[in-house]
């Protein structure tokens, strides 16, 4: 019910990143640079998909829809780039806000962003819901990864597809979440509402991804001695040390971001580089015991 197979980790990782994209900056506050980091990144990964899956094993919907992921990522990416003039309204509004409230603190008063770029060409705004199309389009080939997983039986069937939709989610808010907390080195002025809420998200998506690696077949039975990890049972030890340390460091991230400090964030970053070691160790760790 289970696979380490690259084609659909890749694929699995480039949807739920690109998903997370869309949940960061659909209030448009976060800049464009963002976007185009995140969908150049992820666009990679799904070619990789589908260049891993022509080699070690072609699932036709699977390996077709993660180029079509990477086509759709790659067709987004240029009408930002296009779209950039207009910038980003949400954060020329917060730039104003804070601009507005220092100088009601200090009397010294900034020119509003929207006066200073009164004779900018604007253009239409690039709309952060285009960013829905490529995950869409991963979504299908997901289905088909797990459907090709599945040992057989709707209750397998089930189980499978649970971990292979979950893994995504997972395994994207995680990397989104180290990846915006770098951005705010470009971006200072960023509300950190943003990385609170991938944060959050993935402290919602870990229970679910850790209880759909334990049922049957699942690492209780590793645990149990069913499954023979090759190991004596430490790599179903070292999963358990994975998870727990993963959701402690989701734990330990949100405390570090209630700090006033600009540092806070910096610190939250460099927890959150851990949780992705231990986040896949979490995911993949099981995906190798479960296919052994």
């Amino acid at each position: 019910m289970i696979r380490l197979d690259a084609a659909t980790v890749l694929l699995q990782w480039s949807v739920g990143g690109l998903f997370f994209l869309w949940f960061t900056t659909r209030r448009r506050e976060v800049g464009l640079g963002y976007g185009w980091l995140l969908r150049g990144t992820y666009l990679l990964m799904a070619l990789g998909g589908f260049a891993a899956g022509a080699a070690f094993g072609f699932v036709p919907v699977r390996d077709i829809s993660a180029l079509a992921v990477a086509i759709a990522a790659t067709a987004v990416l240029v009408v930002s780039v296009q779209r950039k003039v207009a910038g980003v309204s949400g954060a020329a509004a917060e730039h104003d806000r804070r601009s507005a409230r220092v100088a009601e603190m200090t009397g010294i008063d900034r020119t509003a962003t929207a006066t200073v770029d009164a004779e900018a060409p604007t253009g239409p705004e690039f709309p952060p819901v285009l960013d829905l199309v490529a995950p869409a389009i991963g979504l299908v080939g997901l289905v088909a990864a797990g459907i090709d997983a599945s040992t057989g039986g709707a209750e397998n069937m089930g189980v499978a597809l649970l971990r292979t939709l979950t893994g995504a989610l997972f395994l994207g808010a995680v990397t989104d979440a180290m990846l915006l907390g770098h951005w705010y080195l470009v971006q200072p002025g960023l509300p950190r509402k943003h990385l609170n809420d991938l944060v959050r998200a993935l402290g919602w998506v870990w229970p679910i991804e850790v209880a759909s690696l334990l049922l049957p077949t699942g690492m209780l039975a590793v645990w149990s001695g069913e499954v023979d990890d090759g190991w004596n049972g430490t790599l179903g030890w070292f999963w358990g040390a994975c998870a727990v340390t993963t959701i402690v460091l989701v734990y330990v991230t949100k405390l570090a971001l209630k700090e006033r400090y600009y540092s806070a964030v910096m610190a939250a970053t460099g927890l959150l580089y851990l949780a992705i070691l231990t986040a896949f160790g979490t995911d993949l760790v099981a995906r190798a015991v479960l296919a052994g």
